[in-house]
């Protein structure tokens, strides 16, 4: 790994420490009820807040879903800009495959709903499961170069390049290239707000 890129992930990991110790204090959550919405261990939360660790997309996902807030919330560095353009070999790399594919989260909103844009390069044999998001969580994926297939509850939807799928993501999906060409797509993930409790399967109003 080159300085730059280990840098990166430094300040990724950083970002996430402060973000995640800042969201538990203000809401005054012990790491035991943190861990119990997310469903994150209590170990893994205490090496996330003490960077001693770069969470998977995975768990970076249950964290925010617990917070009511996007992945990028957690990404955010000291200073929020009224205008920010982010060169793609900037942004954050919070997938990575077995053969060199890469999952960049671009850009995140957070209000009225959590709105996540990502770009996603599958190469050939890669696949990425995703387990269900909170209730209400939808994906649209739209194909820019080779192709894909989509599984969602267990069926599987072949999307080829030029085309688009809409699915709800609130039950287990993923997705993966079987071809022996890479693939590339655009992805945007929208989550109504509000904190989600996995212990309870609901969602209460965030606190700001």
């Amino acid at each position: 790994m080159t300085e730059t890129g280990a840098g990166r992930i430094g300040a990724v990991t950083a970002a996430v420490a402060r973000q995640v110790r800042e969201l538990r204090a203000t809401r005054g959550w012990s790491f035991e009820e943190l861990a119990g919405r997310s469903g994150v261990s209590k170990g893994m939360l205490v090496q996330i807040e003490s960077a001693r660790t770069n969470p998977s997309v995975g768990t970076l996902c249950r964290v925010a879903d617990a917070f009511g807030v996007n992945i990028a919330r957690l990404l955010e560095p000291d200073e929020e800009r009224p205008v920010k353009i982010t060169p793609v070999a900037d942004a954050p790399v919070l997938w990575q495959g077995e053969r060199g594919g890469t999952a960049h989260l671009l850009s995140g909103l957070g209000e009225p709903d959590l709105v996540e844009l990502w770009d996603w390069r599958l190469e050939p044999g890669e696949a990425h499961r995703s387990p269900d998001h909170p209730r209400g969580t939808r994906e649209v994926l739209h194909v820019l170069i080779g192709a894909i297939v989509v599984r969602v509850d267990g069926q599987d939807h072949p999307v080829r390049a030029g085309e688009t799928i809409e699915f709800h993501a609130d039950r287990e999906h993923g997705y993966r290239n079987d071809t022996d060409q890479p693939a590339r797509l655009m992805m945007v993930t929208v989550t109504p707000s509000g904190e989600w409790d996995r212990r309870t399967r609901s969602r209460r109003p965030r606190q700001d």
